[in-house]
């Protein structure tokens, strides 16, 4: 498995405790699921480590908005490429929730998603690919499209807009 994140494949610094692992007291970077976060918060958050939740489809993002700015990842798992909960959880935790730390796709992450992935708020993949070719899919995937109809939490300028501002700099140029 290989991690793509900012143009380059990182390592995995984080430990994923299963519900029953014992959690370390301090230093390491744990990612847990979401049941076991509302059971253990208090326990989780005094901890001196960093601090991640795994999303399953099922989970309710909105049960993280009041702890949002404690997580340093959020990752969501995509079970099989047709189960598409994922995206929505993505784009409500970084536009309603404002979340800001890095979100990782996880699971069933197939070249062709990878764009959506972005589009809807996700900065790392995880692929089952060995790192050269995983980053090179990532890198292709960004590349695919570079104008938008459907505007979205990542900033881009949709085409209706671009043309907006074409239709103006051109009415500008002409007075």
């Amino acid at each position: 498995m290989a991690i793509v994140k900012n143009d380059s494949v990182i390592e995995n610094e984080w430990v994923t405790l299963d519900d029953e692992a014992s959690v370390p007291e301090s230093g390491a970077n744990v990612l847990v699921s979401l049941t076991r976060f509302k059971a253990e918060r208090e326990t989780l958050v005094a901890r001196n480590g960093g601090l991640g939740v795994l999303l399953v489809p099922g989970d309710a993002p909105e049960d993280l908005a009041d702890d949002i700015d404690r997580f340093s990842l959020i990752a969501v798992k995509f079970p099989a490429y047709t189960d598409g909960r994922g995206y929505s959880y993505g784009r409500v935790l970084r536009e309603r929730y404002g979340y800001q730390g890095e979100m990782r796709a996880v699971g069933d992450v197939l070249r062709d998603q990878i764009l959506y992935m972005h589009r809807c708020g996700f900065d790392a993949y995880e692929l089952a690919d060995d790192a050269d070719a995983a980053l090179e899919k990532v890198r292709a995937a960004l590349r695919d499209m570079t104008v938008y109809y459907q505007p979205t939490g990542d900033g881009r300028a949709t085409a209706g807009s671009l043309r907006d501002r074409r239709r103006t700099a051109l009415g500008d140029a002409a007075s």
